[in-house]
């Protein structure tokens, strides 16, 4: 059942995102003059070419971020921490034997300052392959990044457990919590990109987790003025911000 809404939700999402609707206009209007339909090729070049500057003149994506960013401060004040949640989504697989890390990978310099800080916490990098191809194969390829990079800054490997199985922030909080059976009275921090904390932390309340810290990081909402041009970074930001609404609703209809 798990797979079965892995896949459907990857396939969802795929005829959701923004591209997906600027290429279905296109093809529309192609099609629509490959047909002589010149009414339609005029409606549907019009409809395609007002998306596509509605996205790079609107700051609306950041603005979708930055509504999920807000609800869970930064940095907020820590007390005794038994352990440390680091959600993977911030690297690729390691090449020429060094991690590679993108977008996101503010959750590991904030992970390791946090395993700093804490010497006593245990960290638990979580986080297979979200990949459709991997749908039923998790071979947990990103973890490898993980592993190196936390091997490269010198930490206790003995400290660090890898779940590498999980493809999606349900499965993330679900096996992770089966592989660590945390006690009620401990106090866990998850660290995770700002705009996922949301539905990161409400997935891992309904796992059974309790007590854990939100450390949201990777900050990536924008105050930019109501006019301007930026496509490539608002269609970006757009489809974060949509991704995680929709898997809010998702998941809340679902009970993840």
């Amino acid at each position: 059942m798990d797979t079965i809404f892995f896949i459907f939700s990857k396939l969802v999402w795929a005829l959701l995102k923004p591209e997906t609707w600027i290429l279905i206009g296109a093809g529309l209007s192609c099609l629509a003059v490959w047909r002589e339909r010149l009414r339609a090729a005029r409606f549907w070049t019009a409809a395609t070419l007002g998306l596509v500057l509605a996205i790079g003149a609107l700051p609306l994506g950041g603005r979708v971020v930055t509504s999920l960013e807000k609800r869970y401060p930064a940095n907020p004040s820590l007390g005794r921490v038994d352990g440390i949640i680091v959600l993977g989504g911030g690297e690729w697989a390691p090449r020429f034997g060094q991690p590679q890390v993108g977008d996101g990978g503010e959750r590991y310099i904030e992970a390791l300052a946090l395993a700093l800080r804490h010497p006593e916490a245990r960290v638990i990098y979580v986080g297979g392959s979200g990949a459709l191809k991997d749908a039923l194969d998790a071979p947990g390829v990103h973890a490898r990044s993980a592993r190196l990079f936390f091997e490269r800054t010198g930490l206790d490997m003995e400290r660090l457990s890898f779940e590498t199985a999980s493809r999606n922030t349900a499965e993330n909080a679900a096996l992770s919590y089966e592989m660590i059976q945390p006690e009620p009275a401990q106090s866990w921090v998850l660290v995770t990109s700002g705009f996922h904390m949301p539905r990161a932390l409400r997935s891992f309340e309904r796992a059974g987790w309790t007590g854990v810290v939100p450390w949201p990081v990777d900050f990536r909402g924008r105050k930019d003025p109501l006019l301007g041009w930026n496509f490539t970074q608002n269609l970006d930001l757009l489809g974060i911000g949509l991704r995680e609404y929709i898997g809010l609703v998702a998941y809340g209809v679902t009970g993840r």
